[in-house]
């Protein structure tokens, strides 16, 4: 059992690297604060009190005692809680407990989440394929030049040796190839995040390239994506869509510009097609505002390859064959049922909302508590009760709207009883830490239909479990957060001169409580990838302080 003294916050602030005093390691979670959040700092050790002093002067602003030790199995740790929940005035400070041991400074600040988001969301430029990007962070240059100009061959779809164009996009994780499927819910998740929080995100900027005028910052990355996506509807009218632009195996750790193997379109998957349908769908509603010929185009490919499904409906999966990069291959119904509903929402026939609530029954109207690309049932759920468009049947939008409450209750219920706020209870896997960040989808979908300020808590404390306030005392999100991951698993960061790791990326987590690995070829554990990335946006997008 650990028997250093450890302090990890359930709220973010300024990033410093812990101090030590008195033989006793005390850590702080950094990154920011809602002044209606809860504040609590996870303690190891047996200390009965505490008090917040300003860092400017050291005068006590608030006192504090310290919960009764709690043993958690899973980390084999007795911890205990520090809460100073209402002490909300802006400044800087440090936390100390008895004689004299101090925590490093935090800041409180309404806009403390601004910059991880800011990092994070431009984490997906510097994902970008096909151009060269580059920025500065902490002061440090990171940059690549233009890459995957000859995306793709189309062998695989009967035209040996033809090539059309396939750039742009976002490179899919640590590797660089492009995958329908992952790129739905990333990009599914982010244009969630802009219909909810765009008040907040519309005028956000990004520092980005000119590359889509007249665009919001974050839209403008969108796009980037949607332009590539685009371009993976076969040229045949037929409506499908390829599964993956890839070459056949991984590339080894080299720069993106320096990955000269062939990459082709491969064939088509329902699933992908389906994905397509949703993304095109929510790019024609969200674009139109500010480019009303690229929201027609959205239109017209979304209902190409809807048609497509309805004379399709049979499950066809993507076969690897030669391939061995990601396969991301999995059954479709999900997939269809989140096109259906956003064909509705975009349109508003009536035929889409059937096929979606007939899909949805076949469902059993399930809300998923653990989920990601390989079933995204939960993005047309959340669509279908956020929606203001009449039309919907009452006993369904009931069953729906109750099993999104019911379920962001038990993330709820699992997140206080964890020790540091992780609401999994338990379960890790490859990219856990993904989930964790996506449940907050849940919460504040749940929070939408009925306000909890409980949701809103949770939501604040899965944000603050991966930048620092877990069993590593570290930030799971490159160059943000205390002692953050430096070893993703990450062909750019692997391949340059550069010592810290590219920033604001997620990385994966440990298949065990305490399985983390913060080495570069452990990809199962700390692997970087859009899906993961998205999600941390959406998190970080509902907090963003004006």
């Amino acid at each position: 059992m650990k028997t250093l003294f450890l302090f990890i916050f359930a709220f973010f602030a300024v990033f410093l690297p812990s101090t030590t005093a008195q033989n006793a390691s005390i850590h702080l979670n950094s990154l920011g604060f809602m002044p209606q959040s809860s504040k609590k700092a996870s303690i190891i050790g047996e200390y009965n009190s505490f008090v917040i002093k300003r860092v400017s002067d050291e005068a006590v602003v608030f006192k504090g005692k310290v919960t009764g030790s709690v043993f958690q199995k899973d980390v084999s740790q007795n911890v205990s809680m520090a809460d100073f929940s209402s002490f909300s005035k802006s400044g800087k400070y440090f936390l100390e407990i008895a004689g004299g041991v101090k925590s490093i400074e935090f800041e409180i600040s309404p806009k403390v989440y601004n910059q991880p988001f800011y990092t994070s969301m431009r984490a997906f430029y510097l994902w970008r394929c096909g151009t060269a990007v580059d920025g500065i962070h902490n002061g440090i240059h990171y940059s690549h030049e233009s890459c995957h100009l000859e995306d793709g061959y189309e062998d695989f779809q009967g035209k040996p040796g033809e090539r059309r164009d396939g750039t742009k996009g976002w490179h899919d994780a640590g590797d660089y190839g492009k995958y329908v499927v992952n790129a739905g819910i990333t990009v599914g998740m982010m244009f969630m995040a802009w219909d909810q929080f765009q008040d907040k995100l519309k005028k956000f900027s990004l520092d980005l390239p000119e590359t889509a005028p007249g665009y919001p910052d974050f839209l403008k990355e969108l796009k980037w994506e949607t332009d590539w996506l685009l371009t993976m509807q076969y040229t045949d009218g037929s409506g499908k869509v390829s599964h993956k632009l890839t070459r056949k195996n991984f590339a080894p750790f080299i720069k993106p510009e320096d990955d000269k193997e062939k990459r082709y379109f491969t064939d088509w998957s329902s699933a992908a097609v389906a994905d397509f349908v949703a993304v095109m769908a929510q790019a024609s509603r969200y674009f139109g505002p500010f480019d009303k010929a690229y929201s027609q185009k959205c239109l017209a490919a979304a209902q190409l390859s809807y048609n497509f499904l309805k004379e399709n409906p049979e499950d066809q999966k993507f076969v690897q064959g030669e391939f061995k990069t990601g396969g991301y291959q999995t059954s479709d119904k999900d997939d269809r049922l989140w096109a259906a509903v956003e064909m509705w929402e975009t349109t508003g026939n009536i035929e889409f909302l059937k096929d979606f609530e007939k899909q949805a029954k076949e469902l059993d109207f399930k809300i998923d508590e653990d989920w990601d690309w390989s079933d995204v049932s939960n993005l047309g759920m959340f669509e279908y009760v956020v929606s203001k468009k009449s039309g919907k049947n009452p006993e369904i939008l009931k069953t729906i709207r109750q099993n999104c409450i019911d379920v962001a209750n038990i993330i709820a219920l699992k997140a206080a009883a964890d020790v540091y706020g992780r609401s999994l209870a338990g379960k890790y896997y490859w990219g856990c830490n993904g989930t964790i960040a996506r449940q907050v989808l849940n919460l504040q979908v749940a929070n939408r239909i009925s306000p909890d300020k409980v949701y809103i808590k949770t939501s604040q404390d899965a944000i603050a479990h991966l930048f620092g306030r877990n069993y590593y005392n570290r930030s799971y999100v490159t160059g943000l957060g205390i002692n953050p991951a430096m070893n993703p698993h990450d062909r750019r960061t692997g391949s340059d001169n550069v010592l810290e790791p590219w920033p604001g990326y997620l990385v994966g987590g440990g298949q065990s409580a305490t399985g983390w690995n913060d080495i570069q070829e452990d990809y199962r554990t700390n692997e970087i990838a859009i899906n993961w990335q998205g999600a941390l946006v959406y998190a970080l997008a509902g907090f963003i302080g004006k």
